[in-house]
């Protein structure tokens, strides 16, 4: 299986609580609920689409028990998400969660990587990694992730918690889609390209 992470963030990187005003309050966020504005038929559909390609999601444990939390409580019939959401087997990377209460649950203990790594040998189309920034980052920084799509919402908040904050190499990436919707968000799919490249500008005649 591949591993692709989803995530929506701010023009300044922030992914904290995009879906309600109390979805995460951790650190004493108080500006969630900033995706919803901007949220349209384009993306619900294209968010579906994604969806339609995972053979599992793989979350880490403050992700995974906000998701226990609320996913299970929607029983719209014509929610688009909830269904397979609920439905699709997880893998919640934790040393300290004994076991997951939102099945078809596994928890992965010791050595992420490892674990990650040994889920990506098993035949499949992809493992989803969504929210789960800490998690996403170690997977970017020890190549284990194949896709990036990001859902950048234009708005800047300037406070809570950065995605790709963390220490390590820097990271090379392909942008292979790209599409803008009528409220303004940016839905982009990257592909990983290993080390990031450098050059110093010489003039534009060398960039012809």
């Amino acid at each position: 299986m591949k591993v692709t992470v989803t995530e929506f963030v701010t023009l300044d990187g922030v992914y904290q609580g995009p879906g309600s005003p109390d979805e995460d309050t951790s650190g004493g966020f108080a500006r969630g609920g900033w995706l919803v504005p901007h949220m349209d038929g384009t993306f619900v559909r294209r968010a579906s689409d994604w969806l339609d390609l995972a053979d599992g999601l793989l979350l880490g444990r403050r992700t995974y028990e906000a998701f226990a939390r609320d996913w299970p409580r929607i029983t719209d019939p014509d929610d688009p998400f909830a269904e397979r959401m609920n439905a699709l087997p997880k893998y919640v990377v934790s040393n300290t969660l004994t076991e997951g209460s939102w099945g078809p649950a596994t928890v992965l203990k010791g050595d992420a990587g490892e674990a990650v790594a040994e889920l990506m040998a098993r035949p499949g189309r992809e493992l989803q990694v969504h929210g789960s920034g800490r998690l996403a980052d170690a997977l970017l920084e020890a190549g284990l992730v194949d896709t990036l799509r990001l859902v950048v919402a234009p708005t800047v908040l300037r406070a809570g918690r950065r995605l790709l904050s963390g220490s390590g190499d820097p990271a090379g990436l392909r942008l292979v889609r790209h599409e803008a919707t009528a409220k303004g968000l940016l839905l982009l799919e990257y592909e990983t390209a290993g080390r990031a490249l450098r050059a110093e500008y010489e003039g534009v005649g060398a960039l012809v």
